[in-house]
């Protein structure tokens, strides 16, 4: 490179760079103004700094009054126009900018938005992903929507359940107390197991409680699913022989699955216990278990008579207690052990469905080997 074009590759950069400092100065003065203004600067700016250079270094070349008018002019001409351009394509931006602000608004106010198709590719990208905000906050709000609805309807239910024990304690304990009582001991009996019912259903919002609000304290370690299945069907059966059903099970020794265990126990009782109190006498109640894949899939099979099809979605619901094939009994709780079902299998990273099979249900757990 010649002495020459050295001068004048500063004098272009001695020029342009003060027009980028001034550039600079007003662009932190509007920084909090409309983007159109913003992008309008950097236009401007990148113009003048060319426009300063070219015609800072006509000025060093000595050229005559006549041709440095010549090139200023077509320098400022072309500086005003290119500006213009870039104003035009500010505006865009801005209204670009301004639809983006509608969408955010939008989705605060939880309604659906669509992304635009004609932006550019990062104002799409934001406009997308606004999109799928605005997907996230409608689901969430419809889930807090049915939790609420369960909640209130789990106010009820209980509000219910509780009422008639602690009426007939009420009424029991008068009697004791009048010495009206005829058979003294079997108040006594009958009170404790009222108040063993209303301490079960108590524990049950409890879990209930801590599943929803995502306490749970998992310790998972591997174990024999046949282990679990024999403890909770040795724990079941006296209660299986009241009621008249015979309660099975099936699960080879070979079969392990990673999980807590309190919890799991949990879950295998629960489907039990409640196949039991829906089994009329004589039906059978049959528990199997088994590898599938990466999977571990744990089966109970009641003799309930079925749920209508239009109920099945609602079988783990909080409060649900059936339909008329599954009419609460005396012994019925509040309806929280199929939800308690559900919220301990998903803790696990697991999933649980029921069908209707043969003239009964099926409760199908899987879980992670």
């Amino acid at each position: 490179m010649t002495g020459d074009q050295v001068t004048v590759t500063l004098i272009a950069a001695g020029w342009s760079l003060a027009v980028g400092v001034v550039g600079a100065l007003v662009g932190w003065r509007i920084r909090r103004a409309s983007i159109r203004w913003s992008a309008g600067l950097i236009a401007l700016v990148a113009v003048g700094g060319v426009v300063a250079g070219v015609v800072g270094t006509a000025r060093a070349m000595f050229l005559s009054p006549h041709d440095l008018g010549v090139v200023a002019l077509v320098c400022a001409v072309s500086g005003v126009v290119s500006a213009g351009f870039a104003l035009l394509l500010a505006r865009t931006l801005t209204r670009s900018a301004r639809r983006l602000r509608l969408m955010a608004a939008t989705v605060g106010a939880g309604d659906h938005v669509r992304p635009p198709r004609n932006d550019s590719a990062e104002i799409r990208a934001v406009a997308e992903e606004l999109t799928r905000s605005s997907e996230r906050l409608r689901t969430s709000q419809a889930r807090e929507r049915q939790l609420e609805q369960s909640r209130r309807e789990l106010v009820a239910w209980v509000s219910h359940d509780l009422r008639t024990p602690l009426a007939g304690l009420r009424a029991m304990a008068e009697a004791l107390d009048d010495g009206m009582a005829t058979d003294p001991q079997r108040y006594h009996r009958q009170m404790l197991k009222e108040t063993d019912r209303m301490a079960a259903m108590v524990d049950d919002l409890f879990e209930l409680s801590r599943i929803h609000a995502g306490a749970l304290n998992l310790t998972l370690q591997p174990m024999a699913l046949r282990d679990v299945v024999s403890e909770t069907i040795a724990g079941a059966t006296p209660v299986a022989r009241s009621h008249g059903v015979e309660v099975g099970g099936r699960v080879l020794p070979d079969v392990e699955v990673t999980a807590d265990a309190a919890a799991l126990s949990r879950v295998v009782g629960n489907l039990v216990m409640n196949a039991i109190r829906h089994t009329p006498a004589d039906g059978v109640v049959l528990v199997e278990g088994r590898t599938t894949g990466d999977a571990v899939e744990l089966t109970v099979t009641d003799g309930c008579g079925g749920i209508n099809p239009d109920d099945l979605a609602s079988v783990f619901e909080v409060g649900w207690r059936g339909t008329p094939a599954r009419t609460p009994g005396p012994d019925t709780g509040a309806g929280l052990g199929l939800a308690i079902v559900r919220g301990l299998v998903e803790a696990h990273q697991g999933t649980v469905a029921v069908t209707n099979h043969g003239n009964g249900c099926r409760f199908v757990v899987r879980l992670p080997a």
